[in-house]
């Protein structure tokens, strides 16, 4: 019993997807943030002329203003202009960042709308609850991994600019637009190597917390057997179910023998009732069979009601073994069902 409640199986995909269902994917916070930073990062490199020319247009339009007598439709007029330039300036990278972020999640999980996630839950703010879980093991190792990668990163990044500082003497010679590439070169390259630090951050996260999501997923051999038993049904319940339907054929089946034409018999352990509808079928149709107790029951309602019964034990096996209920004989006994037939019909001619 203690093995069984250790969960030591992988989850099964059912378990997936109903986890899945209630919003719990393995999602890396990391791997979207990397992301989004390096399309923001190349966002703002590939829209800084168009960016430039924006913010040139409104320090412009500022220089324009003076010597103007401010009143509150001027102020007015002055917010407005701003705030549609600033987002003319913001909105393409914004834009860029928004569709990066769902691009980093659709790559880890793929597409997913549930409103589960979202549902109330007052568990979620019970404060002794919360208070657990602010000190808890799990939040410790989490605060000491953010700290390491971002001394880290930080660290790396700090390392080049003090690298590029010894080069400000010689700088400081160039002209303003000179100055002003250097900077742009040395920042985008300490950007660049800060994104390639957390992005392999982000590849070791995305692996720890897709491991630490199956690992929580994972069931025990009892969790498995009780969702077989809920996915196919209970085998017990399966095997009365079958059980009810077989009386009930068998019912339906015993009810046919009262208008057959003759039972075949072999003469102790095979039955089968045969009937012949010229009208309703080419061949004479197998309407009861069965073995043992169902044989003798068989011949039992045939006497009570009746019908003949003849001995022949290989006809009698081999309809038993090649024809299906309420199906026709093959071609193959015809001859052999005819002769018990031809048989039958004459001794009712007698008994007549």
């Amino acid at each position: 019993m203690a093995d069984d409640a250790e969960k030591t199986e992988e989850p099964t995909q059912k378990k997936i997807d109903d986890a899945r269902e209630e919003g719990n994917v393995p999602k890396s916070q990391d791997t979207s943030g990397v992301v989004t930073l390096f399309i923001a990062i190349l966002s703002f490199l590939m829209l800084f002329p168009y960016m430039s020319q924006h913010l040139l247009l409104l320090f412009k339009y500022y220089f324009s203003l003076i010597g103007s007598e401010l009143d509150k439709a001027f102020m007015i007029d002055i917010a407005i202009v701003t705030i549609k330039e600033f987002l003319l300036i913001i909105m393409p990278v914004a834009i860029a960042v928004a569709v990066a972020g769902v691009m980093a999640a659709l790559a880890q999980f793929g597409f997913l709308f549930t409103t589960k996630a979202i549902m109330p839950d007052f568990k979620k703010i019970d404060p002794i609850k919360g208070t657990k879980n602010l000190f808890s093991m799990k939040k410790l190792i989490e605060g000491v991994k953010i700290t390491f990668k971002s001394f880290t990163t930080l660290g790396v990044g700090f390392i080049f600019f003090f690298y590029f500082i010894t080069e400000l003497p010689t700088v400081a010679m160039f002209g303003l637009g000179e100055q002003l590439i250097w900077l742009r070169d040395k920042a985008i390259i300490i950007a660049f190597v800060m994104v390639l630090i957390i992005f392999v951050f982000a590849m070791i996260d995305i692996v720890i917390v897709r491991k630490q999501y199956f690992d929580g997923l994972k069931m025990s051999k009892q969790e498995i057997k009780d969702e077989m038993k809920n996915m196919e049904g209970d085998p017990l319940i399966k095997s009365k179910i079958r059980q009810i339907q077989m009386q009930a054929s068998r019912k339906r089946m015993m009810s046919e023998v009262p208008h057959a034409d003759v039972v075949v018999t072999n003469p102790t352990h095979y039955a089968v009732a045969i009937k012949y509808d010229e009208e309703k079928s080419h061949a004479p149709i197998v309407v009861a069979k069965g073995m043992d107790h169902i044989a003798q029951q068989i011949k039992k309602i045939a006497r009570e009601n009746n019908v003949h019964i003849v001995q022949n034990p290989p006809l009698a096996r081999s309809l038993y073994a090649e024809v299906e209920l309420d199906k026709p004989i093959p071609e193959a006994l015809f001859g052999a069902v005819a002769e018990v037939l031809a048989y039958v019909y004459k001794m009712n001619k007698k008994r007549l």
